[in-house]
């Protein structure tokens, strides 16, 4: 979906949520994006490694295919 954006898109994006929110919100969104952004990749991962686990107790013992 984005992956056409390129360097003048964001710029263009950069200047509405300038003009939008202003100077002094800025920091706080891009902080509060970043927050999120990091709370999905760990809970991503959380699952990821659960599932692994659970995986290999149930695979305990258990000869592998031919």
């Amino acid at each position: 979906m984005f992956n056409n954006i390129g360097v003048s898109g964001l710029i263009l994006i950069l200047a509405i949520a300038l003009i939008v929110f202003g100077p002094s919100k800025l920091p706080q969104l891009g902080r509060a994006f970043g927050d999120t952004l990091r709370e999905f990749r760990n809970s991503t991962r959380n699952i990821m490694e659960e599932g692994e686990h659970d995986h290999l107790i149930e695979n305990e013992g258990k000869k592998p295919p031919l």
